[in-house]
């Protein structure tokens, strides 16, 4: 008797891609919803408002400070006691996405305090107001800064979903152990749940890697640029 069961893994194949499904539906929606949040978080943080900013510290230190599994089962089992009661998908999107953009939110701040104090300056004193300084300075340079940090989150994003299936989301890692509780051949149904999560997982890594590298060569690239122009410049006045 073989260790892998081939037929198993290709009788059961068509059941754990539904739950991969899933776990990329799941993986999309939480990541767009952390970009859009995670920038406000962000831009909240850094406003003149003192409590708005005191809130939004306190909910990026609560995230960070506590397990993100422990923060599903709170949403999922324990408000049900005060008298909010989601279903087990939504539970797993509020979760993850209040999860995924507290740190999202540091990632933004890190890009935005990145951008040279100059810049600003030099936008202030054309007369552009902060939110255009914000909107037209800042932001772009600050987002292409921290393309690669966001890519390497949403790898990162993949993977947690897997602990949506604690509070019985049916993606991948739940429908494989469905299927091992029903078979009792755990190697042959979690070797095929492995390898899906690796077919999602190695591209989407090689694909950051990638954004990393082409961010890297832009940043040398437009130094070159800035160094050719200053030393124009100079030479223009020493003639």
């Amino acid at each position: 008797m073989s260790l892998f069961n081939a037929t198993l893994a290709r009788d059961s194949i068509i059941t754990l891609l539904v739950g991969l499904r899933l776990t990329v539906i799941l993986t999309i929606t939480c990541g767009a919803a952390s970009l859009v949040l995670g920038m406000f978080v962000a831009l909240g943080r850094r406003s003149r408002f003192v409590p708005l900013r005191l809130v939004l510290s306190g909910y990026v230190q609560l995230v960070r400070s506590t397990p993100l599994l422990i923060q599903l089962i709170y949403i999922y089992y324990a408000l049900p006691f005060a008298g909010i009661r989601l279903g087990a998908f939504l539970s797993a999107f509020i979760g993850l996405t209040l999860n995924v953009s507290a740190y999202l939110s540091e990632v933004y701040r890190s890009g935005i305090e990145a951008v040279p104090r100059g810049q600003r300056d030099a936008a202030a004193a054309l007369g552009m107001r902060p939110w255009v300084i914000s909107a037209r300075v800042v932001l772009p340079q600050a987002i292409r800064i921290v393309i690669p940090a966001l890519g390497n989150y949403m790898v990162s994003l993949f993977k947690d979903t897997s602990l949506a299936a604690v509070i019985t989301v049916q993606e991948l890692l739940f429908k494989g152990q469905i299927i091992g509780a029903r078979t009792y051949d755990y190697f042959t149904i979690y070797t095929v749940v492995f390898v899906l999560y690796f077919a999602v997982g190695y591209p989407a890594i090689r694909l950051v890697i990638y954004l990393e590298k082409r961010a890297k060569r832009g940043y040398a690239q437009r130094k070159r640029v800035m160094r050719q122009i200053n030393d124009e410049a100079i030479g223009a006045g020493v003639q």
